[in-house]
């Protein structure tokens, strides 16, 4: 195997530079930014970004690995978190996030005949392994109901995003989702009631006006009008 040299500081800063003003470039205006104009907008020679990145697909590919890296490094960081519930749900949040920014690049490689399995087969795996320890956490704890794995909670979290994807949906109709899926996943301790309790601190709710009961008048013998 060949193990790539490490960049200098200087040349990792240029490198760095260039991803993150090219995701935000990419973002707010779409994949068909020339890759000279990302050049110009992180202030770097088109040279310099042509040594990290010879291609736009390479570029994609360093963006797409880069996200996949820093959900495995989320992951890493609460795999002994004091609150597993709390990390697993967190990691969904987070799944979704990276999901989202990663959809168009990986997309667009994969237009390009990349290989996406030799790209991001291993790291995939890591992410699998870190997912599964969190999942049994969580489960363990009674925060995410027993009968699900990794396998079902991949596709559900896919299939559903891409899905609301599809039509067009905004931030908050992600987020409304994510409530939903989450809530679906949690141990039946651990669900969030559907609403206040209806006696609430007042006490119990008044019966309808027909239900109450109607005065009981006494007839009284020999002692005046009814009563």
């Amino acid at each position: 195997m060949i193990t790539k040299r490490p960049l200098r500081a200087d040349a990792e800063r240029n490198r760095q530079k260039v991803l993150e003003v090219a995701q935000a470039v990419f973002a707010a205006e779409g994949l068909a930014v020339p890759i000279d104009e990302i050049a110009r907008r992180a202030g770097l020679g088109v040279g310099t970004l042509y040594r990290h990145f010879p291609t736009k697909e390479a570029l994609f590919e360093a963006i797409v690995v880069g996200r996949l890296e820093s959900l495995i490094a989320h992951a890493a960081e609460r795999v002994e978190a004091a609150d597993p519930g709390a990390a697993f749900f967190a990691f969904l949040a987070r799944m979704v996030e990276e999901g989202a920014a990663k959809r168009d690049f990986t997309e667009a490689l994969a237009s390009t005949g990349v290989d996406l399995t030799r790209v991001l087969g291993d790291l995939k795996k890591d992410l699998g392994r870190l997912m599964g320890t969190l999942l049994k956490r969580g489960q363990a704890a009674g925060a995410v109901r027993k009968d699900v794995g990794v396998p079902e909670i991949v596709a559900l979290m896919t299939g559903a995003f891409a899905s609301i994807d599809r039509v067009g949906a905004g931030p908050r109709a992600r987020e409304r989702l994510l409530a939903i899926v989450s809530d679906g996943l949690r141990g039946p301790t651990a669900r969030v009631p559907a609403g206040p309790d209806p006696a609430g601190p007042a006490g119990p709710a008044k019966p309808p006006r027909a239900a109450r009961k109607a005065p009981v008048r006494i007839r009284v013998v020999g002692r005046g009008p009814n009563v």
